[in-house]
């Protein structure tokens, strides 16, 4: 692998250690809202959070939390809207934290591979590839952007609906 090759994917591997940040410290705004929709303090919420292994159990317990009839309208729309968009900025995190790279025979990394396994109805999938190539990380930045933006969003109603801070 040459250094022009070394530096280019050094630069890819930082823009997904980028995006991981972005992740996490968006993921993190969601002991904000547990507190908020559970109505205790911040410790106990992050107590909650820390206990729930997953992104994804995070999601499910502020998005159940949020449809509780004591949660108005307006909030419930509120809540469930930004962790749908959560959700979506996530997928691409996961893509890139369960592949392995794939090089050509230049030593250039040239796709990933992600390393999951899905179940269909009567045969499984595995191996799913991807380019790594201009589209790949225009698609990284606009995911790092969003997740940027659903920062923004998550403050407003912490803001907006008084949960603690």
């Amino acid at each position: 692998m040459s250094a022009e090759q070394t530096n280019s994917f050094d630069a890819f591997l930082l823009l997904v250690g980028k995006l991981n940040y972005a992740w996490t410290n968006t993921e993190s705004l969601l002991i904000h809202l547990i507190s908020g929709l559970a109505r205790v303090d911040m410790e106990t919420a992050t107590v909650i959070f820390l206990t729930l292994n997953t992104s994804r159990a995070r999601i499910d317990l502020v998005q159940r939390m949020a449809k509780l009839g004591r949660v108005a309208a307006a909030e419930r729309k509120a809540i469930l809207g930004v962790t749908e968009r959560v959700q979506k900025a996530g997928q691409l995190r996961n893509r890139y934290n369960h592949c392995i790279y794939a090089f050509d025979s230049n030593a250039e990394v040239s796709h990933t591979i992600l390393m999951r396994i899905a179940d269909r109805k009567d045969a499984i999938k595995m191996g799913q590839t991807q380019a790594v190539d201009v589209a790949a990380v225009a698609g990284i930045d606009g995911a790092i952007a969003e997740l940027r933006d659903i920062n923004h969003t998550i403050w407003g109603l912490i803001r907006e609906y008084a949960y603690p801070s």
